[in-house]
């Protein structure tokens, strides 16, 4: 049954990965991809903010299902690739240093708010 609860989070992470890719792209006029850096970001803050749960249930439902479909490696790859294809080199590499270094910092900043509220 364990992979119901996987199930069920990744549900919920993809719905949420796309409105909020939508609703971010929709507000910037760049071809810099916002809404891919948005998710990839927040889904790394409550992915580290998750190291505190102890409950294998919730890790399934919430890290593996929730965050797991939330981020994406895939689209963030793509969107790097098509922004150096098309010549927009600086976005391409900006949008590499800046999803790391932003991921690095939220997975961090999730883990320091987890063991604060322990």
């Amino acid at each position: 049954m364990n992979w119901l609860l996987v199930l069920a989070g990744g549900a919920v992470g993809a719905a949420l990965r796309y409105l909020t890719d939508r609703a971010v792209q929709a507000r910037h006029d760049s071809v810099f991809p916002w809404g891919t850096f948005t998710v990839n970001v927040v889904g790394s803050f409550v992915l580290g903010a998750l190291t505190g749960v102890t409950s294998a249930q919730a890790q399934l439902l919430l890290a593996t299902g929730l965050c797991g479909a939330l981020t994406t490696w895939s689209t963030f790859s793509y969107e790097t690739l098509k922004l150096y294809e098309s010549g927009a080199k600086g976005y391409a590499a900006a949008n590499v240093a800046a999803s790391l270094a932003a991921g690095l910092a939220a997975v961090w900043l999730g883990t320091e708010a987890a063991g604060l509220l322990s």
